[in-house]
């Protein structure tokens, strides 16, 4: 099947929004001239390299630096024994959100405790980034070695519940679920698995330090630079207006560069004790011991129902990892709680604590694996019923949101469900386990529901038209690749009617207006609920510079009476107006500027609180969320367990579509990454020493492009009436629900049900 090409549904003639805009970034990117972290030439450049711990829990005894110190090359070798004292990070305050931003509570060579294998217990600084590693390899550490619990599978049963956070609930319920189950004539109880998973963007974690006094200038592959800029500020005690965090070009991130690690602490502090530029570019095993990942789990997923599948009981409870020294619970039943209209639910997610290196956010955290869990055992439910899968799901669709009855802002995925069954060609499926063949090969057709919540961020945007027509856009938003100024670029052309040439975005920069993180397909709405805004107040100043003029006409206008298109403002009533080029000029302005947000500069206390509020408030009146279906088609050979993807197909109800191009690449790559964790990808953990064993890409295994089959993508552009502009977010929820279509359509193609992740081999031999 070819692609399928979507238009924007509510697209006006002449409209950027929806259109599949090139990306502005795009020449930079494929010609070498964008610059990332690691890129920028300073002189006297120096290089770090870390050295790790290589136990679990324990004490320093002694450190010897003397042959490392010998390499030439080598300026300093820092140690707690003679590290400057920096701040401790601070505790994490739901009213302050960048003090989220530690990803662990660990004071990194300030003090002689490890807390993990593969913390920081040296960092080396030399001329060259050679003579540097091959000192941090000479560094020998003795340690007194303390109890440790690092294994995951051993300690789940010490798990305790989770308590609940203004940001994630640790449970919910309704009515009795457990005396339902019991008595169901139907019901099926099942355990299910996910190992840990780790962090390997495209570029890998890598700092430039810059002092000046106090000031700092720091290079970094972030996805949130006021929140790394805060962190920095606060450790190493100058203000936040000293420190400038530059982040223009992300290779990719997933969440493993959100919050700030060991990596750039050591930078900026090397940088402060050689009096010198520093850069420490990660290698792959650096960023496995120190940047956390997704957290293995295990769940249980429990559905009670009636003989025709209508659903009585759904039980889902979880048991996730945190680090002793940080990470935070992921939202594992997320999806439990918003996708099945069950008469009686209970969800509740567990958490035990290791002595290992903290988990951190990573695509979608909670619903990647908790969509497997929760769409496995729904078509094992279809099975024991005779019922379809696309049709169990569909008798069992909520009207309203299943446990509190609230409303759903927007929810359209019996329409996702029957367009994708009208494109994937589901009606040739044949329900028998093991009845499709492709010669050889058995042939199986899988579907999931993938879901993932909405969110909204505070962002600090400043608009300005100049008289010329062209437009500047200052927002410290993130482009890792989503195309971001891409469609915040389409979406100013649209609101000031200029062509999307005249229009400039900046970001990536703390300097900037403080924008939000880029995490939880919550960046673009974000930033287009301000960036309206202010294009809004920017044309109300127009038209006040106009009113001054007898002769204009748009002397009395209100900005309900006009249009803005052609590089001007026009009356709706008539057509009539005038350029944005005349109003300026005869007012002799060469500028007019809008700004929206809480402090256009730094952000502040008082504006976080208040958006944390209108946040709850809001969700507790409706439910909010990007949906969609996954249609998988594997080929499985009987005698060796190969498993092929051989045909995908998703259908996604993400709200308003901004750029038809990039929203496609987003929706295929969160595929492609659950295609990965449905089959490769898999963090092997040493349960006597804690220590990560395949800390590398030769034995951590992420799809390549032979693993991959032609991904259709399909949406329905249908826009969300609570959202800015009716947008959802694409980046998270189309990696929901692939591991369950995978695993569901590997069942249909061979009998055998895998309920542990990955599905490899010998599982199915």
């Amino acid at each position: 099947m070819t692609q399928v090409e979507n238009r924007p549904l509510t697209a006006t003639p002449g409209s950027l929004v929806g259109r599949p805009v090139d990306r502005v970034d795009g020449t930079a990117k494929t010609s070498g001239a964008a610059r990332f972290s690691a890129e920028y030439p300073y002189a006297d450049l120096a290089h770090a390299a870390l050295v790790y711990a290589t136990v679990s829990r324990a004490r320093i005894t002694g450190i010897d630096t003397a042959a490392a110190s010998a390499v030439d090359g080598v300026l300093s070798v820092i140690t707690h024994l003679n590290a400057p004292p920096m701040k401790p990070p601070r505790p994490v305050n739901y009213m302050n959100l960048s003090t989220l931003a530690s990803a662990t509570s660990v004071n990194y060579l300030n003090t002689d405790e490890v807390h993990w294998n593969g913390q920081p217990v040296a960092v080396v600084v030399a001329e060259t980034l050679d003579a540097a590693q091959e000192a941090a390899g000479l560094v020998a550490v003795t340690y007194e070695e303390l109890p440790a619990t690092v294994d995951f599978a051993a300690a789940e049963g010490n798990a305790t519940p989770q308590k609940s956070s203004p940001i994630d609930s640790g449970g919910a319920k309704k009515g009795d679920a457990v005396a339902a189950l019991a008595a169901a004539p139907v019901s099926v109880d099942l355990r299910f698995t996910t190992p840990g998973h780790n962090h390997n963007a495209l570029e890998p974690h890598a700092t430039t330090a810059v002092w000046d006094g106090d000031t700092l200038v720091v290079h970094e592959g972030a996805q949130n630079v006021a929140w790394v800029r805060d962190q920095l500020a606060w450790r190493f005690d100058v203000p936040p207006a000293s420190v400038r965090v530059i982040a223009p070009f992300v290779g990719g991130a997933f969440g493993g560069k959100t919050t700030v690690w060991a990596g750039t602490i050591l930078t900026v502090l090397a940088a402060r004790v050689t009096g010198r530029p520093v850069r420490m570019m990660l290698t792959r095993e650096g960023v496995f011991r120190t940047v956390g990942g997704r957290t293995p789990s295990t769940q249980r997923v429990a559905i009670g129902a009636e003989t025709d599948g209508r659903m009585t009981a759904l039980i889902h409870t979880s048991v996730t990892r945190v680090g002793r020294v940080g990470g935070g619970p992921e939202q594992v039943t997320s999806q439990t709680r918003h996708l099945y209209d069950a008469e009686n639910i209970l969800v509740q997610q567990n958490q035990v604590t290791l002595d290992v290196l903290p988990n951190t956010f990573m695509r979608a955290p909670g619903e990647s694996i908790g969509t497997f869990a929760l769409e496995a055992a729904v078509d094992e439910l279809a099975y024991e019923v005779g019922v379809d899968p696309i049709e169990l799901r569909m008798r069992n669709e909520p009207e309203r949101n299943p446990i509190d009855g609230k409303r759903f802002a927007h929810r359209a995925l019996r329409e996702a469900y029957a367009r994708g069954a009208e494109l994937f060609g589901w009606s040739a499926r044949t329900p028998q386990p093991g009845s499709m063949r492709d010669g050889r090969w058995l042939v199986g057709m899988g579907v999931a529901s993938a879901y993932h919540p909405a969110w909204q961020f505070l962002a600090n945007v400043t608009v300005r038209l100049a008289a010329d027509g062209t437009v500047l856009v200052r927002c410290g938003f993130h482009e890792m690749g989503m195309g971001g100024a891409t469609a915040q670029a389409q979406i100013a052309a649209d609101a000031l009617g200029v062509p999307f040439e005249a229009v400039t975005v900046e970001y990536g920069d703390s300097a900037l207006p403080t924008g939000p993180g880029a995490g939880g397909s919550g960046q673009t709405a974000s930033v287009a609920a301000s960036l309206v805004e202010a294009c809004d107040k920017l044309k109300r100043s127009v038209l006040a510079l106009a009113a001054r003029s007898a002769e204009s006409p748009l002397r009395g206008q209100r900005l309900a009476d006009v249009r803005a298109r052609d590089g001007g403002l026009y009356r709706a009533a008539d057509a009539r107006g005038e350029s944005y080029a005349a109003i300026l000029g005869r007012a002799a302005q060469v500028s007019v500027d809008a700004a929206v947000g809480s402090d256009t500069r730094l952000g502040s206390i008082v504006g976080q609180a208040r958006f944390l509020t209108k946040f709850v408030l809001d969700n507790r009146r409706w439910v909010k969320a990007a949906s969609g279906a996954q249609f998988c088609e594997v080929r499985v050979d009987p005698d060796t367990g190969e498993v092929r993807v051989s045909r995908w197909l998703g259908v996604f109800d993400v709200g308003t579509v901004i750029n038809a191009k990039t929203a496609s690449s987003q929706l295929r790559g969160g595929i492609v990454m659950g295609i990965g964790m449905a089959l490769q990808e898999e963090s092997l953990v040493d349960p006597r020493s804690g220590r990560i064993m395949n800390a590398n890409l030769a034995d951590y295994h992420v799809p390549v492009h032979a693993d991959i089959p032609p991904i259709d993508v399909y949406y329905l552009n249908e826009p969300d009436p609570t959202m800015p502009l009716g947008l959802v977010g694409i980046g998270e929820v189309s990696i929901t629900g692939v591991a369950a279509a995978i695993a569901n359509a590997v069942h249909h193609a061979t009998g055998k049900r895998v309920r542990d992740l990955p599905i490899t081999l010998d599982k199915l031999l």
